[in-house]
């Protein structure tokens, strides 16, 4: 439990430099060139590993429809995403965006009652009514950028619908997470390397670029999604962990006004409060009721 709860706090501190980190990266590189490394490093990293512990092995347990699948998943949930997210941070502050983009949780509860069926309850219907309350707080704001603010908030909005479906789906394909994400930053890498050059105009990468680049590619994308993994497989209770990654958007906020001097605006502190306190009451009284329902079985 306590080696869990490390790999979860590790994971969430990697996650919350990822934004601070790119717009950084922004500010000299474009984009997609900076997905395109990126995802590269990502795969790379995934393939090291899956060849040492021997589970490249089970690419020969997936038929072509299969992989074809895989690859879909990653246009929505990694291409897309990250190429509407880094675009977003591009107009936004690191706040803005980090807010608006984590209406994903409560997208991933809009598609399951869509896509899994699941049932919408009066809880899951208040914590999303305070979120979206959030986000529009949010959106009434003062300027904070000097980029086309609407722009950056549709865009980051739109990354978190995108990832919100591929989380959905990604969970009802059930493919071993080792081996779909070295697939997912694969394809991803290569979307990106062929949308890059259309849109853009790429530049070399030179010094302590590279150091950027490294930290997003195996830090936030590889190491962190491996830690994840390894956090939530060593608990019981998921939601013990999985609560942690609520502090991702705190902390981001954090360090963008530490390390880039961005203002931490009372109106987005409330619209932060709003967005993570919905999901997180959700979550807890989700949880409340399925230990009440296990423990009414054991009695």
């Amino acid at each position: 439990m306590k080696r869990s709860l490390t790999y979860g706090m590790i994971t969430v501190l990697l996650w919350s430099t990822m934004a601070p980190v790119v717009k950084v990266v922004l500010g000299e590189i474009p984009s997609l060139e900076a997905l395109t490394v990126g995802s590269v490093l990502a795969f790379l990293f995934l393939l090291v590993l899956n060849c040492a512990q021997g589970r490249i092995r089970k690419l020969r347990d997936y038929r072509p429809r299969q992989f074809l699948a895989m690859a879909g998943l990653a246009v929505i949930g990694l291409f897309l995403y990250h190429a509407l997210y880094y675009r977003g941070l591009t107009e936004l502050t690191v706040q803005e965006a980090c807010i608006a983009n984590y209406m994903w949780p409560v997208m991933i509860v809009v598609f399951s009652m869509i896509i899994l069926k699941e049932k919408m309850t009066f809880v899951k219907g208040q914590a999303m009514l305070c979120s979206f309350a959030g986000v529009i707080i949010l959106s009434a704001g003062g300027a904070g950028a000097p980029g086309n603010r609407l722009l950056g908030l549709v865009c980051c909005f739109g990354a978190a619908v995108l990832y919100g479906l591929f989380s959905v789906l990604n969970k009802k394909c059930d493919y071993d997470q080792n081996i779909s994400m070295m697939i997912f930053w694969l394809v991803t890498a290569v979307c990106s390397a062929i949308a890059g050059p259309l849109t853009e105009t790429w530049v070399p990468i030179r010094g302590l670029q590279w150091l950027g680049m490294l930290w997003i590619g195996i830090g936030s994308n590889a190491v962190a999604y491996l830690l994840w993994a390894l956090a939530l497989r060593g608990v019981e209770n998921t939601a013990v962990v999985a609560n942690l990654a609520y502090l991702t958007p705190f902390l981001s906020v954090l360090l963008s006004a530490i390390f880039l001097k961005e203002e931490i605006r009372p109106r987005a502190i409330l619209a932060l409060v709003l967005i993570v306190g919905g999901i997180l009451v959700q979550n807890l009284w989700e949880g409340k009721g399925l230990r009440d329902r296990n423990d009414e079985r054991s009695s």
